[in-house]
């Protein structure tokens, strides 16, 4: 009852607004979460904000030197993110050397070899924002996102982003515990191109009877035999009584490419040819036929009555 009194108290909340809390919770838990499984290192947001903005405005506020990894999204979209000297530095130490020291290291330009090395925190930690929002409106327009390639400056991104509007998570984050802060900004398309997040399930499916999923689950145990039949030969019984091994039957309607899949009663339901797949005879069906389960088997057929019964059968009365 506790369960049926939250769903419809979830229901009554009115629909969640994009940008907060979804996209802003997510990429703080993915972010802290990617640096910590893959580095072993804290990685706390002193503050996060997300704001819409030009191709131009976004062109003025990257950080000196910092590392941009362009990132390919869903539909042909491209987003960005920036590190700054200070975390590009403190990932590279923390994954080459286990540990931070206790002096900042002067700020460097990246290089291409930094950004291989923070390529695999970044998947991580965009994979986690897609877990974060699967059942959030921010899915749409922040999920589906990957790492790309790295750039050496900020120039090329004013020819490869489109002119559009975007969405920047600006966040101070600090590092280590050590004292060392720096900043993390992640640039996406503000038009949603992504994938729909999933929707809950009504209230009747959840409830619904137990016996259903019992039912099916019986019926989908059950067995159908079908056979496939190349070919059929009808023989006197004289003939089949005196058959020796090594003697050969012709079978004169029979071929590869015209089999016939019958149930158990003879009762044809589809047309195919033999062949293999993956090392196993296998058949290609390349017709249906649609059998009524009220329709009487064939009649078998009666073996023809001209041949004379065989001494056995006579001797036996």
């Amino acid at each position: 009852m506790t369960d049926v009194i939250r769903r419809k108290i979830d229901r009554a909340r009115p629909a969640q607004a994009e940008g907060a809390p979804g996209a802003d919770r997510g990429w703080r838990l993915a972010l802290a979460r990617a640096a910590r499984d893959a580095m072993g290192l804290d990685l706390e947001f002193r503050s996060l904000s997300i704001s819409r903005q030009s191709l131009a405005e976004i062109l003025e506020q990257v950080p000196d030197l910092a590392l941009l990894g362009l990132l390919d999204g869903p539909q042909g979209g491209l987003g960005v993110i920036m590190l700054a000297p200070t975390v590009t530095a403190t990932f590279i130490e923390k994954q080459t050397l286990g540990r931070i020291s206790s002096q900042t290291p002067p700020p460097r330009k990246a290089s291409r070899i930094d950004a291989a090395m923070v390529a695999g925190v970044i998947d991580r930690a965009l994979a986690g924002l897609d877990e974060a929002l699967a059942e959030e409106a921010d899915l749409i327009w922040a999920g589906g996102f990957r790492y790309a390639s790295y750039l050496e400056d900020a120039r090329p991104l004013g020819l490869m982003l489109e002119e559009e509007e975007y969405r920047v998570l600006s966040a101070e984050v600090a590092l280590g515990g050590g004292g060392r802060e720096g900043r993390v900004i992640l640039v996406l398309p503000a038009i949603g191109k992504g994938q729909a997040p999933l929707m809950a399930p009504a209230e009747e499916e959840l409830e619904a009877p137990q016996f259903t999923a019992a039912l099916s689950a019986q019926v989908l145990q059950a067995d159908c035999r079908l056979d496939a039949v190349i070919g059929r030969l009808t023989l006197p019984l004289r003939q089949i009584m005196a058959l020796q091994v090594g003697e050969v039957l012709v079978l004169p309607s029979a071929a590869l490419d015209a089999i016939s899949l019958e149930t158990i009663d003879g009762r044809r339901v589809a047309g195919a040819r033999l062949g293999q797949h993956r090392g196993m005879r296998a058949l290609k069906l390349n017709e249906a036929v649609m059998v009524r389960a009220s329709a009487a088997p064939p009649a078998p057929q009666r073996a023809a009555a001209t041949e004379a019964p065989p001494p056995e059968l006579r001797a036996a009365g």
